[in-house]
């Protein structure tokens, strides 16, 4: 099987290897779509596509290969399971590269939709796995191997008929709950980031417009990608994003290749408007030396510049770093600074996570405490925003 080909080395991790726009609105492309920009181009540039037959022969994926014409494509049996890719380990060095570089599109076969309760109410079926974004904690990879691209499902067609099935059957929610007083939450992005699959494809604006017609629920995703072509999609209330938030100073250590985080915070006016609920997450909380000082720098910062109407509406989770061993591993080949806050044994134990995975969080007390001082810190800087979940 063909090795993704490589591209121009783009310096060393940040997030400044991405954007270099200051925190304005970025300038309109040619073609009057962002996913059309330079500055898209930079985090996604794909060159290496390697893919299923079925997924091919897909209306979505003929939709995708038309926006990628000369494109090289490696037919393969199984999206998960890629030699070239997963099982090499030559390709922790180029983590980044493969990630800007290379796409696979796969079908996704089992069609699940799982109780949540915590930060949604059900977990859907995801229309993607991986990210052309690099975050070093991301726990996506742990998975993978050596390599973690994006893989976007192109028979969105059966994501999207499955959810109204699943949604349909629960009939009106019953009562409030921490996901939403009235609506069955439904998180549509739990392995992906949802804004960086609009750069390539629909298939989020087919969830948004299919959850518009769903009025006893609402999607939800995180995101740590501003992409104004979302914009356009008129969810009216139907849809919930989550800006990912956390100290600029970690942001631009460990959330590689992401949109900087003052940028994530004045963007959500502009989504408020467009007519999405717009929460926050405080994701991942990670302790190092001046970690509530800088946290507290970031809460004051959210309320002297998010308006009214941003603040009456928005709702916030906080999660806990969690680690694991194998992208520890992967980590220090690629980005070891990321590792030296990251990895801290001595605050750190082990715990099996509910999918069974074996991973590293920080001890009960320590953990519990700091989950403490963070509503400390927002109740002095940012009263008004309501924690709505705490991990």
């Amino acid at each position: 099987m063909d090795q993704p080909a490589a591209e121009p080395p783009s310096g060393e991790p940040g997030q400044q290897a991405l954007f270099g726009w200051s925190d304005t609105t970025p300038a309109e492309a040619p073609h009057g779509t962002f996913r059309d920009s330079p500055q898209a181009r930079r985090l996604l540039d794909v060159r290496d596509v390697y893919a299923e037959p079925a997924a091919l022969d897909s209306p979505r994926g003929r939709q995708i290969m038309d926006r990628l014409p000369g494109v090289r494509v490696t037919e393969i049996a199984n999206h998960w399971g890629i030699p070239s890719l997963h099982g090499n380990d030559g390709n922790i060095a180029r983590w980044v590269r493969i990630k800007n570089g290379t796409l696979v599109l796969g079908v996704k076969h089992t069609l699940r939709t799982r109780p949540n309760g915590r930060s949604a109410d059900f977990i859907a079926p995801g229309p993607s796995n991986g990210c052309a974004m690099a975050c070093a904690y991301c726990y996506v990879p742990r998975r993978k191997g050596y390599a973690n691209p994006i893989t976007l499902f192109t028979n969105i067609e059966a994501i999207v008929a499955h959810v109204r099935r699943h949604v349909r059957a629960q009939g009106p929610k019953p009562e409030p709950n921490q996901c939403d007083p009235r609506s069955w939450v439904y998180d549509i992005g739990e392995n992906g980031d949802c804004s960086v699959d609009a750069l390539v494809c629909d298939n989020t604006a087919d969830l948004v417009a299919a959850f518009r017609g769903l009025p006893t629920a609402k999607a939800s995703f995180a995101t740590k990608f501003v992409n104004p072509d979302l914009l356009a999609l008129d969810p009216q209330g139907r849809t919930r994003v989550r800006f990912s938030l956390m100290p600029p100073d970690d942001a631009r250590l460990l959330d590689i290749r992401t949109s900087p985080v003052p940028e994530r915070i004045a963007a959500a006016a502009d989504f408020l408007d467009a007519g999405y609920e717009v929460h926050f997450n405080l994701s991942p909380v990670v302790l190092r030396p001046g970690w509530q000082r800088d946290w507290a720098d970031l809460f004051t910062h959210l309320d002297d510049v998010l308006p009214a109407r941003v603040k009456e509406q928005a709702a916030a989770e906080i999660i806990m770093l969690t680690h694991n061993q194998a992208l520890h591993e992967v980590n220090l080949g690629w980005h070891p600074r990321a590792e030296e806050v990251l990895w801290q044994p001595a605050a750190q134990e082990t715990k099996r996570s509910e999918n069974g995975a074996l991973n590293v969080r920080y001890a009960r007390e320590i953990k519990q405490r700091s989950l403490t001082r963070m509503r400390e810190l927002l109740a002095a800087h940012a009263p008004w925003l309501r924690v709505r979940y705490a991990f």
